[in-house]
């Protein structure tokens, strides 16, 4: 049986038994005052004053807010050397993130979070705002440890819901000098305006690249993909253009252009090309005859284009020793061409390492 006894503003069941008959009124009134008690709560659970009170509630919006931000907030790092580590990788994004000025969450380190995966060698560095995580796309291409990385959005990145989050793009101001990057290099390179370019002849230069692109105008951001062991390209390329409304037109008319013996493969990288507008065909045709007439600067190197046709293994040494066999075959030459072209001269060479007649022309 259990007597309720009152003392002050306490409510504490004792139970009745000799022990405590024995008490005197005198002692129990030297007792402590207890604070009063929550209904199933023990004395001090919770041992907060009114202003630090804890409210589990109050840290629900942040962590959601968080997860939420998350994806947009996350880069992908790829082509790390055995050697990265964790801490190695957030040390190296924190110094690089405030020497190009691209800190602008406040004071302190870019990087809350690092996961690497050493098998395949890549990471995921974890930002701590969407800001910042635009700004560290700016770095592609940086050197870590003596190996170029890939900078990239992870696969998970939703460009529609992140634009609502922050800015997308690197900002343009960034320094990226100071870590030895070349503006608009590489950076730039995300949205649905990105082109992929494939079939690229594996010889063609990031030159030779670039002129080929800007002949519809300049690159905001370019990446000739490169094999990282050997530095050869790849075959393929990323660009941006800085005049968005170039996109459409570019991709129609490089794309199933004949380059040596490959074919070029030229959309919108994200599969969602979209056919040019009218008011574009004017400018499609005339893209298009530049796009020829820059193919075949290429095709020979680089090199100006002239009136002068080379033909090779025509004839051999042994028909050329004789000069009535030469006239004829001077004479062959011009009947056949003139049906095509009028012909001006007709020259005929040959290696003396391979005979001992000089040149006849």
């Amino acid at each position: 049986m259990y007597k309720e006894e009152t003392s002050g503003s306490t409510g504490v069941l004792h139970p009745i038994s000799s022990a405590v008959s024995c008490l005197s009124s005198t002692r129990i009134s030297q007792l402590p005052a207890v604070a009063p008690l929550i209904p199933g709560m023990l004395p001090n659970m919770f041992n907060f004053t009114a202003p630090t009170q804890f409210n589990p509630l109050a840290m629900q919006p942040q962590a959601m807010t968080q997860q939420a931000t998350r994806h947009a907030r996350r880069v992908y790092v790829g082509g790390l050397p055995p050697t990265a580590n964790e801490q190695t990788v957030a040390i190296y994004f924190n110094q690089v993130m405030a020497a190009i000025g691209g800190n602008t969450a406040g004071p302190g380190d870019a990087v809350l979070n690092v996961y690497i995966n050493h098998d395949k060698k890549f990471a995921f560095v974890e930002m701590r705002s969407v800001e910042e995580a635009s700004n560290a796309m700016a770095l592609d291409g940086i050197m870590f440890e003596g190996a170029p990385v890939k900078v990239r959005r992870p696969t998970d990145y939703n460009p529609s819901l992140a634009a609502a989050l922050g800015p997308s793009q690197p900002n343009p101001n960034l320094n990226l000098g100071a870590v030895g990057l070349t503006p608009g290099s590489a950076g730039g390179l995300e949205g649905p305006d990105r082109i992929f370019v494939g079939g690229l002849p594996y010889y063609f230069t990031e030159a030779q690249v670039r002129e080929l692109l800007e002949s519809f105008g300049p690159l905001r951001g370019f990446d000739l993909v490169k094999d990282r062991e050997t530095g050869n390209s790849k075959g393929y390329a990323f660009c941006v253009y800085q005049d968005l409304n170039v996109t459409d037109i570019a991709c129609a008319a490089l794309n199933g252009i004949k380059m040596g013996d490959k074919t070029l493969t030229v959309r919108r990288a994200n599969q969602g090309a979209s056919q040019p507008r009218p008011e574009q065909e004017t400018i499609l045709m005339q893209a298009h005859q530049q796009v020829q007439m820059q193919r075949l600067v290429l095709q020979v190197g680089g090199a100006l284009p002239t009136k002068v046709v080379c033909l090779t293994q025509v004839v051999s040494a042994d028909e050329l020793r004789d000069d009535e066999e030469y006239e004829d075959i001077l004479e062959d030459m011009r009947e056949e061409g003139r049906k095509y072209v009028h012909i001006n001269a007709i020259a005929v060479f040959y290696s003396p390492t391979s005979c001992n007649i000089g040149n006849r022309a």
